[in-house]
C-alpha cells in the first residue's frame, strides 16, 4: 500500500505524478486495485498550491502503508513544523517503511531527522537553504533522486516520477518499470543530474561568488582543475569550497567542470572538423572514450551523433 502525504498548499505535481507511477505499474502486473492513499492531518479535501484539491484520507488510515511518499510545495515550511505531522513520519519510519519526499518535502524528512547522517537531495533551487539549515545531512545536489536504506529523496517536482519508476523496479521488476514508463511516455532513467536544469547552465556568462573562477576555468579546460586546484585559486580550504560552492550553485565543482567541459567540446564536435581525440584532449577530457561516456550521460548520445546531425541539419 502506497501512502502520498499532502499538505495545504502542497505541489499538485508532487502528489499527482507518483500516484500516476503507481497506478499504471498496478495495471500492468494485473492488479484491479491501485492500492494508493492519500493522507493528511485531516481527513477531506486539501487544496494545491493551484487551487486544485485532493481528498485525503487522516493518518489513522495508514495502518496498511508500506511505502510513504511525502510531496513538497509551497507549504512545506507549516507541514515541516507541524508535530503530528513529523510524529507520523517518524513512526512509520521506525516501523522499518519506505519513506520517500518529493522536492521540497524533504524538509519534512529533515525536520523528522530521517535524513541526519543520509545522502539526500532536493530542488536545485532549494540547496544552499537546505545546506544551511541541515547540515548533518549529506546533501547530494546534482542527483534526480536518491536512496540511503529505507529513505528516498527526489529532486524537484517531476523527478519524484523517476523515484516512483525506481521504486516500482525495486518492487516488480525492470520489465514491469519499462512497461510503466512507456505507457506514460517517459524515459525509464532520465540521463544526466538535475544541474542541466539548473541555473548552472548560464556559465557562459557567470555570475555570483564563483563567476570569476567559472569563467578562468572555462578559459583553462585543459588544466587538471581538480577540488583542490579551485579551491586554492579560491583562497578556500578544499572542504569549505566544495560545501560553498554546492551551496551556490546547486552542483559540485566538478560536475561544474564537467558541464563546462561538455558544452564547449559539443559547441567544437558540432561546428568544426577537428578530430574528436583532439577536442577530448583540448578540452580536458584527455581520453576520448570519458568524453564519450560524459555526452551520453548529458545528451543521451555520443560526440559523433551529435555531429552527423549537426551536419545533417
Amino acid at each position: 500500500m502506497i501512502g502520498i502525504l499532502i499538505f495545504p498548499d502542497f505541489q499538485l505535481l508532487d502528489a499527482a505524478g507518483p500516484i500516476s507511477v503507481f497506478e499504471i505499474a498496478a495495471r500492468c502486473t494485473g492488479k484491479t486495485t491501485t492500492g494508493i492513499r492519500v493522507l493528511a492531518v485531516s481527513a477531506g479535501p486539501v487544496r494545491s498550491s493551484s487551487g486544485v484539491e485532493m481528498m485525503a484520507r487522516d493518518f489513522k488510515s495508514a495502518n496498511a502503508i508500506t511505502t510513504l511518499v511525502v510531496a513538497g510545495g509551497a507549504g512545506v515550511t507549516d507541514a515541516a513544523r507541524c508535530e503530528v505531522t513529523r510524529a507520523f513520519v517518524q513512526r512509520l519510519a521506525r516501523r522499518g517503511m519506505r519513506v520517500a519526499s518529493v522536492c521540497s518535502g524533504a524538509y519534512v524528512l529533515a525536520e523528522a531527522g530521517l535524513l541526519d547522517g543520509r545522502r539526500a537531495t532536493t530542488h536545485w533551487g532549494r540547496t544552499r537553504d537546505f545546506v544551511a539549515r541541515y547540515p548533518k545531512v549529506k546533501f547530494e545536489p546534482d542527483q534526480i533522486f536518491t536512496r540511503d536504506g529505507n529513505v528516498w529523496t527526489s529532486a524537484g517536482i517531476t523527478a519524484g516520477i523517476d523515484l516512483a519508476l525506481a521504486m516500482v523496479t525495486e518492487d516488480h521488476g525492470e520489465q514491469i518499470a519499462q512497461d510503466t514508463a512507456r505507457q506514460l511516455v517517459l524515459y525509464h532513467r532520465r540521463s544526466g543530474g538535475q544541474s542541466q536544469f539548473s541555473s548552472l547552465l548560464e556559465l557562459k556568462t557567470p555570475n555570483g561568488r564563483f563567476g570569476a573562477l567559472l569563467s578562468w576555468a572555462r578559459e583553462n579546460l585543459d588544466a587538471r582543475l581538480t577540488v583542490e586546484d579551485l579551491a586554492d585559486r579560491a583562497g578556500m580550504s578544499a572542504r569549505h569550497f566544495a560545501r560553498a560552492f554546492a551551496a551556490e550553485t546547486g552542483t559540485t565543482p566538478s560536475k561544474a567542470i564537467e558541464r563546462l567541459r561538455i558544452e564547449v567540446a559539443r559547441e567544437r564536435v558540432q561546428s568544426s572538423r577537428e578530430a574528436i581525440e583532439l577536442v577530448a584532449e583540448t578540452t580536458g577530457f584527455r581520453d576520448p572514450e570519458r568524453m564519450r561516456r560524459a555526452f551520453i550521460r548529458a545528451f543521451g548520445q555520443p560526440p559523433q551523433a551529435l555531429r552527423r546531425a549537426a551536419r545533417a541539419g
